[in-house]
């Protein structure tokens, strides 16, 4: 009875290995084809050469080179002895630590770039006192401040001749006397040259001067602003510093001239002072009841 032979794409599909990496097998004398037709060239691998395909498979996934393997076969030996497989495992183990160790500095260069990427997004700045022109109203969320703006804020400051001065400066604060999560009361400020005349809409005011603000840049919609509120308190916290008046939500870029969300920027502005620990101490601590915290 005539003994199965195999082609070489067959061979390769029972092996689960590709043809080019049976011709580099051949190539370096570790599995040759048990037979080569001369007038064709066609390669035929026997089953019993299925087996020793499989192990040499199984030495790779071990750790062993070609090399490695081409020498134990040589040597007439199919299988690695105590000796050789206790070597491979100290240098398993080696590369083991080499790869804890790799992880570790991986790990200590993530954190530092997100410390500094936390750094530059949060910031100290000074808020000058200035005169805003300004409007409180109800809203069901912020995607609703856009259109209150153009449709209602924006006319009424035409109306009254307000004249803003470039770049301009905007910002809102929450006046509720507790965190809402919808129908917010905002109070929607705008700087403005000068002071006008009040209306029912659009009354005027002048700012106190903050000589310190930490303030954290937001890009992506206003959805994510409380997280980031959360965030930036925490942070004001740990490097002990007191909120002394409402934190603004300051609108740099937005859907008037980006269409992208993502893009938007939004800048959190908090007015502060250094911690006075003996008023903690009393529970002096003032932190404003208008803060999107509560």
């Amino acid at each position: 009875m005539t003994q199965t032979k195999y082609k070489i794409g067959e061979f390769s599909r029972l092996g689960r290995v590709t043809v080019r990496t049976l011709r580099h097998y051949e190539k370096i004398g570790l599995l040759k084809p048990e037979i080569v037709d001369m007038w064709t060239g066609y390669r035929y691998y026997s089953p019993g050469q299925l087996q020793k395909l499989l192990s040499i498979i199984q030495l790779k996934q071990l750790g062993f080179s070609l090399a490695e393997i081409t020498e134990l076969y040589e040597n007439d030996t199919h299988a690695p002895d105590i000796s050789t497989l206790e070597s491979k495992i100290k240098t398993c183990e080696e590369e083991l630590q080499m790869l804890k160790t790799r992880l570790s500095q991986l790990k200590s260069l993530v954190a530092a770039q997100k410390k500094r990427m936390n750094m530059e997004k949060i910031y100290f700045d000074s808020l000058p006192s200035i005169t805003v022109a300004y409007n409180r109203t109800t809203l069901p969320d912020y995607d609703a401040l856009g259109m209150h703006l153009v449709s209602v804020v924006a006319p009424e400051m035409a109306r009254l001749g307000c004249e803003c001065p470039e770049p301009g400066y905007c910002f809102t604060v929450e006046t509720a006397k507790e965190y809402k999560a919808e129908n917010f009361e905002i109070e929607y400020c705008e700087q403005v040259t000068s002071a006008g005349k009040d209306s029912d809409i659009v009354k005027f005011k002048t700012l106190p001067e903050y000589p310190t603000a930490i303030c954290m840049k937001v890009y992506g919609p206003y959805g994510k602003l409380r997280e980031s509120y959360l965030e930036l308190f925490s942070e004001i916290a740990k490097m002990s510093y007191t909120i002394v008046d409402a934190p603004r939500a300051c609108y740099v870029d937005g859907i008037w001239n980006q269409e992208d969300p993502e893009k938007w920027l939004t800048i959190i502005q908090v007015p502060v002072q250094k911690a006075d620990y003996s008023r903690l101490l009393k529970g002096g601590c003032f932190v404003s009841r208008n803060s999107p915290l509560f």
